[in-house]
């Protein structure tokens, strides 16, 4: 696949089908995105995998708790200022607008939305998973290192005909989490990502979200 097809394909899929995804797929995956660049060559990112029964007990966890109210836990980090504002709260609320849109889900039906959320929490049924953290002495710039691994991450995998979806709500749980993945208390945990082939009968994974028009945010200059 050209790269250019692989950024053009990625999407955040939210309907996977059940067939098994190749760990040793996985991990070449895995290894050769370690060659996104890396200030300093820190290479600040932690990878842990789940599948199989890992994976079918942190599901049944969750549905757990959220069938007891799901609230929060205390978290590390906000994942969205406080104070969003527009442009950038336009389109988050767009997106989604879009997605209910082609689920049928009006905006007055809270239980549906509310529903259809909660899959987050079982990776939209993907047979495979990872999360990312980071050693809680790490910086922003190590944060974006973080992103440029993931993304060198999806784009492999959609050279080898897989998809993903990025999760940062997974940043509410991250006690549950950490204890799924026995996650040392000098790491924190920055968010997951469902992995596998997505369903392309759910209307869901038709949706394509918009980009903001060059011009709004790219300036050439020159002598």
């Amino acid at each position: 696949m050209q790269i250019q097809e692989a950024v053009t394909s990625r999407q955040s899929i939210r309907a996977f089908l059940p067939t098994p995804v190749d760990s040793d797929t996985i991990r070449r995956v895995l290894t050769l995105a370690a060659r996104a660049a890396s200030g300093g060559n820190l290479q600040p990112w932690h990878i842990d995998v789940l599948a199989g029964g890992a994976l079918a007990a942190l599901r049944a966890t969750m549905r757990e708790r959220l069938a007891q109210g799901g609230e929060p836990e205390p978290t590390d980090y906000d994942i969205y200022p406080a104070a969003l504002r527009a442009p950038w709260r336009d389109r988050r609320f767009q997106v989604g607008e879009a997605m209910y849109a082609r689920l049928g889900i009006p905006r007055e039906d809270k239980a549906a939305r509310r529903r259809w959320f909660s899959r987050n929490f079982d990776f939209f049924g993907a047979p495979m998973a990872l999360f990312c953290s980071v050693d809680r002495s790490m910086g922003p710039p190590q944060w974006s290192d973080l992103g440029m691994y993931l993304q060198t991450v999806m784009l492999l995998l959609r050279g080898e005909g897989l998809d993903s979806c990025a999760q940062e709500c997974w940043a509410i749980y991250p006690a549950t989490v950490a204890a799924a993945i026995e996650l040392p208390p000098e790491r924190m945990l920055f968010c997951g990502m469902a992995i596998g082939h997505r369903d392309p009968a759910h209307a869901v994974n038709a949706l394509v979200s918009d980009r903001a028009p060059v011009d709004e945010w790219l300036r050439f200059r020159s002598a």
